[in-house]
C-alpha cells in the first residue's frame, strides 16, 4: 500500500474549487476615455483640431434613463454618435455588455449593436419618408435588423410597438402616411421604429425639444413606459432641467467638450457642485430655489475649443476660479458616493484637493 507524503495527504483533502462564474459588466453601455476631434482649416492655413469630446468616461446601466445636459456646442450630439457608431472615436473605447466595439468587424455584428443600440433623432418631421406610409419605416427597419421575424409576422410586430408607445389604433396608424400626423405622433414613431429590433438602449438626441410642451409630458411617459415595462435603457439628450428631473436616473452635465458632474438626478441637482451645473439650475425657474450663481457666471458664451490649452474651460466665466483653474484640467473625481465632479474648487470643499492634483500628476 502507497503511503501518502504530509503534502500529498493535505491537497488530497483540499476542497476542489470551481472557478467564479462570470460576473455581469456594471455597465450596459460604457465610454472609456472617449475623444473626438475634427480637423478644421487646411489648404495654406494651419491645420488645427476642434475637441467635441475629450477625454469622456460615462457608463448607462440596465433599466435606467442617463440624462445628458449642457448648452448647444458642449458635445452632447457627439457623444450620442459616437454610441451609434456614426463616427468612430479619435481614441478611448466603447464597450457594450463588456465587449468594446472594436472588436465588431463583420457587417452582421454592426446591424445586431445598432439594433440593440438605436438612436431616435431630433426632428419628427425629417425622419420618415414623406412618400411612404408609417409601415414602411417600420418594416424595412425590421427586415434589416430583425431578420428572425418572418415577413409574415412584421406587420403583426409593428402594431405592438406602435400600441406601445401609446399609438392606436396600430392598424390605422400603419396606414397613414407623415403628413397625416402630428409631431407628436411622429416622434412616437421614431421610438417605435427602434423599439422593433428589441433594443436594450436607446439614443434619445433632444426627442422632444421640437414638440409643444403640452405634448412633451406624453413622451416623458413614454420613455419611462420603457424603461419600467420594457426593461430598455435610454441617454436622454436634452437642454430641459425640468424634463430631465421628470424622467430620468441619473445626470450627466457637459461643457464645451467635457464631463463636468455626474451622479444621482436629485444629487446633482438638488446639490449642484461644478459652478456650471449651479448656473444650469439657476436658470430653471423655481420660486423656491436660492440663487446661488451671481451675474458674472450667466454671462459669455462657452469657449472655442479648437485647440484648446490646458485648464478648466469654464475658468473664464467662474468666479471661484483659482489660479490653479487657468492652468490645470481637473480630472473627473468621485467627491462623494455615486456623485463624480470636475473641479478644483469643489474637490477643495470637499478636502480632496491633494487627490485632484496627484490625479492630473
Amino acid at each position: 500500500m502507497t503511503t501518502l507524503t504530509e503534502p500529498e495527504a493535505q491537497l488530497s483533502t483540499q476542497t476542489r474549487t470551481e472557478p467564479p462564474a462570470a460576473t455581469e459588466p456594471r455597465w450596459l453601455l460604457e465610454g472609456r476615455a472617449l475623444t473626438r476631434t475634427f480637423r478644421v482649416g487646411g489648404g495654406l492655413r494651419r491645420r488645427r483640431h476642434l475637441h467635441a469630446v475629450d477625454d469622456a468616461t460615462f457608463g448607462i446601466g440596465r433599466s435606467e434613463i442617463l440624462a445628458l445636459v449642457g448648452e448647444s456646442g458642449s458635445g452632447k450630439s457627439t457623444i450620442a454618435r459616437l454610441l451609434a457608431r456614426v463616427h468612430p472615436p479619435t481614441s478611448g473605447e466603447i464597450f457594450f455588455d463588456g465587449e468594446p466595439l472594436s472588436r465588431l468587424r463583420s457587417r452582421a455584428d454592426v446591424l445586431r449593436y445598432r439594433a440593440a443600440v438605436p438612436m431616435v433623432f431630433q426632428d419628427p418631421f425629417s425622419s420618415l419618408n414623406p412618400a411612404y406610409p408609417v409601415s414602411h419605416a417600420i418594416l424595412r427597419g425590421m427586415s434589416l435588423h430583425r431578420p428572425d421575424i418572418p415577413a409574415s409576422q412584421r406587420e403583426e410586430e409593428a402594431a405592438r410597438v406602435l400600441t406601445a408607445v401609446g399609438l392606436s389604433p396600430a392598424a390605422q396608424i400603419l396606414r397613414r402616411y407623415p403628413h397625416e400626423l402630428s409631431g407628436g405622433q411622429r416622434q412616437r414613431i421614431g421610438f417605435a421604429q427602434a423599439l422593433a429590433y428589441r433594443p436594450q438602449v436607446i439614443l434619445a438626441d433632444e426627442p422632444v425639444s421640437m414638440l409643444d410642451i403640452s405634448i412633451r409630458i406624453g413622451l416623458l411617459n413614454v420613455m419611462a413606459a420603457l424603461r419600467d415595462e420594457q426593461g430598455v435603457s435610454l441617454l436622454y439628450i436634452t437642454h430641459d432641467i425640468a424634463s430631465a428631473r421628470y424622467v430620468a436616473d441619473r445626470m450627466m452635465v457637459m461643457y464645451a467638450g467635457r464631463i463636468v458632474e455626474s451622479g444621482p438626478v436629485d444629487e446633482v441637482l438638488g446639490t449642484p457642485r461644478h459652478p456650471y451645473t449651479q448656473l444650469l439650475v439657476a436658470a430653471v425657474p423655481d420660486p423656491r430655489a436660492e440663487l446661488t450663481v451671481t451675474a458674472e457666471m450667466a454671462k459669455g458664451e462657452p469657449p472655442k475649443v479648437i485647440d484648446p490649452g490646458p485648464g478648466c474651460r469654464f475658468a473664464d466665466r467662474c468666479p471661484l476660479a483659482l489660479p490653479v483653474c487657468r492652468t490645470t484640467t481637473p480630472p473627473l473625481l468621485e467627491l462623494v458616493p455615486g456623485v463624480e465632479v470636475a473641479c478644483h474648487v469643489a474637490a477643495e470643499q470637499e478636502g480632496r484637493g491633494e487627490e485632484s492634483m496627484a490625479a492630473v500628476g
